[in-house]
């Protein structure tokens, strides 16, 4: 649905208040009581006493912190990663697989990153316990980790997902953002989500970038108008236009949250930013503008709880089509499905 691609040792001051932000809302939101949001065979804590002395979540834990403190962009990537698998055939890691006519090679999907990170993640596991850990779950408890990494809260993940066979490219349709928020909150329906969850998802875009590709109609000839979108913030506009050249071929990016102090800190910043008409995106804007969805901006952009909220809606996400018990495999690669003998 869009492009988006504070060390946790901090060296500066700003970082300190950033990560003892993250451990308060991380703890404070461990007390809610999730455990109760149960979708089908998924369960909190499916592999633990599986893996022997070894904790399953704990080693991807370390593997996505590893490349946090290297790179804090992987929490738009992860997150980006988590939405596109899951709203096409359900999360069951089908956006992971190779081949020429795969999920990966849809257009939508050409520039996901984070694959290396899910491989990472994979090897690790299958070192301390072979076969037992699909990477669908790999998935889904990476994005919660580099969540909480970026100051967005702790919420329990369910595990128990297997991983699916099929990732053809001719599947993918996944939200655009050129979309109007009825047609928005349609698409997210037939997944199984309601309006409000659709908007705490895009609060995901307080983190991460926009290809100017993406945006660039609303700065120079919204709608085949020959003008810029009346609705964005004048200011914004001139200083995305020295970005985005109307006439340039290269596909520049900005950030999608326009705070500029905090561009990896998955907050609501993002709804302020809206609330003020400066929205990147078409759909972001139309949140804070539409009846259906305005209220609830608002409500976000002044409140408090959009770390507890967010991550219930990841829960929700993240139990889209999944395949447990007898169905799917766990895959040998994440890439590649298995090979059975014949």
């Amino acid at each position: 649905m869009r492009e988006t691609d504070v060390s946790i040792i901090p060296k500066t001051l700003k970082k300190m208040k950033v990560l003892a932000t993250s451990l308060i809302l991380g703890l404070s939101f461990i007390l809610a009581d999730l455990t109760c949001l149960c979708y089908g065979a998924l369960q909190v804590g499916f592999y633990r006493g599986k893996c022997g002395i070894a904790d399953v979540e704990a080693i991807v834990a370390g593997v996505v912190t590893g490349r946090f403190i290297r790179d804090p962009a992987i929490v738009a990537s992860l997150l980006r990663l988590q939405f596109h698998d899951c709203f096409v055939n359900g999360c069951d890691a089908s956006i992971l697989i190779d081949g020429t006519n795969s999920e990966k090679t849809a257009t939508l999907n050409l520039n996901v990153r984070g694959y290396d990170i899910i491989d990472e993640a994979k090897a690790a596991v299958d070192n301390a316990c072979p076969g037992l850990v699909s990477c669908a779950d790999i998935i889904v408890i990476a994005s919660r980790d580099a969540v909480f990494l970026s100051g967005g809260g702790r919420y329990e993940v369910q595990t128990g997902r297997r991983d699916g066979s099929v990732s053809l490219a001719r599947n993918v349709n996944l939200p655009v953002p050129s979309m109007s928020v009825s047609e928005a909150i349609v698409a997210f329906a037939q997944k199984g989500l309601t309006a409000a969850d659709m908007i705490l998802l895009l609060g995901s875009h307080s983190v991460g970038v926009a290809h100017c590709s993406f945006f660039k109609d609303r700065l120079y000839n919204f709608r085949n108008t020959g003008r810029p979108d009346p609705t964005m913030d004048a200011s914004l506009a001139k200083t995305l236009r020295i970005t985005c050249p109307q006439d340039e071929t290269l596909n520049n990016t900005v950030n999608l949250d326009q705070f500029p102090l905090d561009p990896f800190l998955l907050d609501n910043s993002y709804y302020k930013q809206l609330v003020l008409h400066r929205g990147i995106l078409q759909i972001d804007q139309e949140l804070a503008l539409d009846p259906k969805t305005k209220a609830m901006v608002t409500t976000l952009a002044n409140g408090f709880d959009f770390p507890a909220r967010f991550g219930v809606a990841m829960v929700k996400l993240g139990a889209i089509g999944v395949l447990t018990g007898g169905q799917g495999e766990i895959r040998t690669s994440c890439r590649a499905i298995n090979v059975h003998p014949t």
